[in-house]
């Protein structure tokens, strides 16, 4: 075998894997190890490897040929269904790294905290951790990436250091979302999925609002109920705020009706009586479906004005594609609905004219009590990406995007994708 006698997990993840043919199979995300009595270290049985499509596959150590040059070789087929972590396994990057540790010395045991991990190959063929790379000194807290780190750095055989593994206190979050930086919220959630639910719980904590919120739209419903429960009842309601409407009150219908109250009472009472609306609605119907916050303008609006609104970062392509014309106010419930315009069509206009001329009107609104399979009818039959609701008196009350048609009938388990998997 062409391997260093000694990899940092630290260089190690990121690297790209290819089979023996030289094609890419995808990129180390993370080590799996597991904790024995019976083992003076650490066994390393696998790598977490993503493949094309943000797919975590699991890579058996025994099929590892090869850690160098800036890549990893394996041998053989790699099973490609999904990785599912088993009670006895711990991740380093996710559960290990940035860890509150104990370190034994002649000098007496100091605190330190885990900064990489070093694993070998033994005789016996079999990986292990031998080396921990730590800084003197505890971080207890969430290590920010611009943080100045302080202490000096020691190289320890791993079996001189306690609490590796044990205990998770003082253990920062920080470096599994530095790890995780360039994934989408829908990646970051499959990610945050896996993890043993302490750990969930300590990676939530130390996201901000904004992120969290996306995280949590993309997460399956036990897990987003699971994660709010563990927040301050405070920065629950923070993170409601921050999450889109009908996203919200699809979460909140999985709350008791006393946790719902007390949320929305920690509210802004604006965004809070939005929420109340929605949860009026039948889960399956138009307005338990829509968003209260599509993108709203006056027929006076130029098209460049209209087309400045449509590109903020924080807009979805879906909220994005469409524009809904009313006379004022233009928060929901607006005025009168006009009729919409899409974005393709603001692309073939000048400028300076003004968006209620160029209305299209022949697509009928829905009513907030339209069932699912009406709502579905319209976006294919007219090819639309969202679909205008509005009360008995015309007024704008929301949208539904296909997005959000698509949560309510695909399975219940879609996020998850759950299959037993075989590694080891």
């Amino acid at each position: 075998m062409s391997t260093p006698s000694r990899v940092f997990v630290g260089r190690l993840t990121s690297l790209s894997v290819f089979d023996p043919l030289g094609d890419q199979v995808g990129r180390v995300r993370d080590v799996v190890v597991t904790f024995s009595a019976s083992r003076r270290r650490p066994r390393v049985i696998g790598l977490v490897v993503e493949v094309p499509g943000r797919r975590r596959v699991f890579v058996p150590m025994t099929r590892v040929t090869s850690v160098d040059g800036g890549q990893v070789i394996t041998t053989g087929l790699v099973n490609m269904r999904r990785f599912e972590q088993r009670t006895n396994e711990v991740l380093v990057m996710a559960e290990i790294l940035e860890r509150t540790v104990t370190v034994q010395d002649p000098e007496g045991p100091y605190p330190a905290t885990v900064e990489d991990v070093a694993i070998e190959r033994e005789r016996s063929r079999d990986w292990s951790i031998s080396k921990v790379f730590v800084r003197r000194g505890s971080t207890r807290g969430s290590l920010g990436p611009f943080r100045r780190r302080r202490g000096t750095t020691v190289l320890v055989p791993v079996e001189d250091v306690t609490g590796i593994h044990q205990s998770a206190a003082g253990q920062s979050a920080a470096m599994l979302l530095e790890t995780y930086d360039d994934l989408k919220s829908a990646d970051l959630a499959e990610v945050i999925h896996d993890l043993p639910p302490k750990r969930r719980a300590e990676v939530a904590e130390a996201m901000d609002d904004d992120k969290l919120a996306d995280v949590l739209e993309e997460l399956p419903e036990d897990d987003q109920v699971e994660i709010l429960e563990t927040l301050p009842v405070e920065r629950a309601a923070d993170v409601l705020e921050a999450m889109e409407p009908d996203d919200a009150t699809d979460l909140l219908h999985n709350l008791t009706a006393e946790k719902q109250e007390e949320l929305l009472q920690l509210m802004e009472p604006d965004e809070a009586a939005d929420l109340r609306r929605l949860l009026t609605y039948d889960e399956e119907s138009a307005g338990g479906m829509m968003t209260t916050e599509p993108v709203i303008l006056g027929p006076e609006a130029s098209i460049a004005e209209a087309l400045a609104v449509v590109r903020r970062a924080e807009l979805s392509p879906a909220l994005a594609s469409t524009i809904y014309v009313c006379r004022a106010p233009h928060e929901t419930p607006t005025g009168k609905y006009l009729g919409m315009v899409h974005i393709q069509r603001l692309l073939r206009e000048p400028p300076h004219g003004a968006v209620g001329g160029i209305l299209d009107k022949e697509i009928e609104p829905l009513t907030a009590d339209a069932p699912l399979g009406q709502v579905t009818r319209m976006l294919a039959t007219y090819n639309l990406v969202g679909v205008p609701v509005v009360d008995a008196d015309g007024r704008l009350l929301g949208a539904v995007t296909v997005d959000d048609v698509l949560d309510h009938i695909l399975p219940d388990d879609w996020r998850e994708e759950r299959r037993e998997v075989t590694h080891g």
